[in-house]
């Protein structure tokens, strides 16, 4: 498949998709966001793939959406074509590891799609941020319910009213990123992450993403029995006997995936 506003390369087991409309600064238009998801279905279906990384230029990973195509939205047409965001619940969705590689602006959108993510990696430079409110309107892509879930009630009511950015050492302080590189040291510092999350079981990467995100969907006891039993299935998986043997007999383990 032919894409115009993504770009997608493989490399050592780990899928990587920019974001490529560097004259709108990665703005989130509808053809991108349809052409991302079916990057995600594509990689998602690749058993060659084992983690997923997407990321955008140097200025921006996203800098929010494509505001000439929101002016004319009604309710109507916003809520009935799923505007933006259908496809784009396909990166928190996917069942493969997704790593948000961000350096410059990750904003409205961008922000979101990067919170989707199970990692984010960012630079000092890079500037996170919900500025909806500025517009008149709010987060309509989960950055309401994902910030209030990583960051808190607070810090998240703070960055969704007053529409501010946050630079990548205060993202890294509150806890809104997993890592930050030097700007020279992301891409590397990203592909070492991805490539070692690529080495594990691919059926036991599925089921400890499906454990962790109980955390967020269910209460704390639902939670606990949640992964008490997913626990106790992956005794009677293939993986999981092959993991047990490599380690005892100190070899690397060549997973089935099953």
């Amino acid at each position: 498949m032919t894409y115009e506003n993504i770009e997608i390369e493989i490399q050592d087991y780990v899928g990587i998709i920019t974001l490529n409309r560097p004259e709108a600064l990665n703005a989130l238009c509808a053809d991108l966001i349809s052409e991302l998801g079916n990057a995600l279905d594509d990689l998602e279906s690749n058993d060659d793939i084992g983690c997923i990384v997407l990321t955008g230029s140097e200025k921006a990973f996203a800098a929010g959406a494509d505001i000439k195509e929101m002016e004319k939205k009604t309710f109507i047409s916003a809520y009935m074509e799923d505007f933006i965001t259908g496809d784009w619940e396909k990166v928190s969705n996917c069942r493969k590891p997704i790593i948000a590689a961000v350096a410059g602006f990750a904003l409205g959108g961008g922000s979101e799609i990067a919170l989707s993510c199970d990692l984010r990696l960012a630079t000092p430079r890079s500037k996170f941020g919900t500025p909806e409110i500025n517009l008149g309107l709010i987060p309509g892509g989960g950055g309401t319910q994902r910030l209030c879930r990583l960051l808190g009630y607070g810090r998240a009511m703070e960055m969704v009213l007053s529409g501010e950015m946050i630079g990548g050492e205060e993202a890294n302080r509150i806890g809104l990123i997993n890592h930050l590189v030097d700007e020279d040291s992301l891409r590397e510092k990203t592909m070492e992450i991805a490539q070692n999350l690529a080495t594990k079981s691919p059926h036991t990467i599925r089921i400890a993403k499906a454990a962790v995100r109980t955390a967020l969907e269910q209460p704390f006891s639902a939670g606990i029995q949640s992964e008490r039993d997913l626990f106790c299935e992956l005794f009677d998986t293939a993986d999981m006997a092959i993991g047990v043997k490599a380690f005892l007999n100190r070899e690397t383990a060549e997973w089935t995936g099953a």
